[in-house]
């Protein structure tokens, strides 16, 4: 197939602290926007993947400049603008060099309001990857309602379909979310998950035991992110070791959707599994290296500038 990859959730204006310091003494912000889907979608579209982004927003700037910064990135956004609800938002601030706040502030927003009927079923249909979170169906039952209904058109119509746990404290409970986040589990084919979001569908252990009970549930291919530390997947079966590619740290926020687009991207371009692994964590380690949910994904260019982590089966 080759519609390339479509994936649909919240995204939001970002306020961030343009210096490192407590609002009480630092009071400049850099205004841009952020999500964890759109986030990916940016990612896969600087790899060469063609993307499409589905939410709502609000008819406000934020909104505007929303679909602005998707334009320029390439990445195409199916979006209803609500002119009823607001675009949501997110404040980052940096208290110090090795610590971020972020505050989310989206009851009520356009996004929270989506249901299924704002999902294009020809565009899931025609995809070849289909990307979710486990952030959209902490949003309420609209939200859950458009993630259902896009895993079940894509495995209808042979899509792929890709899951990031991306357990979100604010939104719901550890034991609301397992419960329901493991039927989505159970109908994907690629799961990405830290060690604590694992242990929210399946009992705690080493990574690679998380990884193998993930499996069990029927996805083929399961990554266990370990941030710093690499990642330890089990793909079609073979587990794997892949290490974090050293840089200098700027702001760790989006590397986790960083390394998820690398890995879709090649999965769409069809490399193996080890090159797969191999771009995530490059693309996961760039994207520390910059202020910014997404400013610092990486395009090919960057890759190839940087070199290739190594990936080993175990």
């Amino acid at each position: 197939m080759s519609g390339g990859l479509v994936t649909l959730g919240e995204a939001m204006a970002l306020m961030a602290a343009a210096e490192v310091g407590g609002w009480s003494h630092h009071r400049d912000l850099k205004l841009s926007v952020a999500g964890a889907e759109l986030n990916v979608a940016v990612g896969a579209r600087r790899l060469g993947a063609a993307a499409t982004w589905i939410s709502r927003v609000g008819a406000d700037g934020f909104g505007e400049l929303m679909l602005r910064e998707l334009r320029a990135e390439g990445v195409t956004a199916v979006a209803a603008v609500d002119d009823t609800r607001p675009t949501g938002l997110m404040v980052k601030e940096r208290p110090t060099s090795q610590r971020t706040h972020v505050r989310y502030y989206r009851a009520g927003s356009a996004a929270s309001a989506m249901t299924a009927f704002d999902v294009p079923v020809d565009v899931v249909a025609q995809a070849s990857v289909l990307h979710v979170t486990g952030i959209t169906p902490a949003l309420g039952p609209g939200p859950a309602s458009a993630v259902q209904l896009a895993i079940d058109t894509a495995r209808r119509h042979g899509t792929t379909v890709s899951l990031d746990v991306n357990y979100r404290s604010a939104l719901w409970s550890r034991a609301d979310a397992g419960a329901a986040l493991e039927p989505l589990v159970r109908k994907a084919d690629v799961v990405f998950a830290g060690p604590e979001e694992a242990a929210l569908i399946v009992p705690d252990g080493e990574p690679e035991q998380l990884a193998r009970a993930l499996s069990d549930l029927g996805p083929k291919q399961v990554v266990i992110k370990l941030g710093g530390d690499g990642a330890v997947s089990l793909v079609d079966g073979v587990a794997r070791v892949t290490q974090a590619v050293p840089v200098t740290v700027v702001d760790t926020v989006g590397a986790g959707d960083a390394f998820v687009a690398g890995y879709l991207a090649e999965l769409m371009d069809g490399a193996e599994a080890g090159q797969r692994l191999s771009t995530a964590a490059a693309a996961g380690a760039l994207a520390c290296t910059v202020l910014g949910d997404w400013e610092g994904l990486p395009t090919r260019a960057d890759l190839a500038a940087l070199g290739d982590t190594e990936s080993v089966q175990r």
